[in-house]
């Protein structure tokens, strides 16, 4: 992926939750609830005030993060779906969250 976003805006990668079963059914993708917490893969360089000074983001990449249902505009970037948001969208960091395993095919 080559992207680079601006300003106050962060590219982010949902992480998806593993599969559940309620009650002894499986529920179909189309029925479930994207996930609201995600990984971020890339940072714009800040945000710029008014007098042109640019403030530093608090998130960095490979940070893991909630965001709200509605936040961010859903992008597909060869063949992964990633979103777009900005960084006073994100809810919180969480820190010392374990990495999601990597899918191995």
């Amino acid at each position: 992926m080559n992207i680079r976003p601006l300003y106050d805006r962060i590219v982010v990668k949902r992480i998806e939750e593993q599969e559940t079963k309620i009650g002894g059914l499986f529920i179909p993708d189309s029925a479930k609830e994207k996930p609201q917490e995600g990984e971020v893969v890339a940072v714009g360089k800040g945000k710029r005030l008014e007098d042109g000074k640019i403030i530093p983001l608090d998130v960095k990449a490979g940070d893991r993060i909630l965001f709200g249902k509605y936040s961010g505009n859903d992008i597909k970037i060869d063949g992964q779906e990633y979103m777009i948001m900005r960084e006073d969208e994100v809810l919180g960091i969480l820190e010392g969250a374990a990495k999601p395993a990597s899918k191995v095919a």
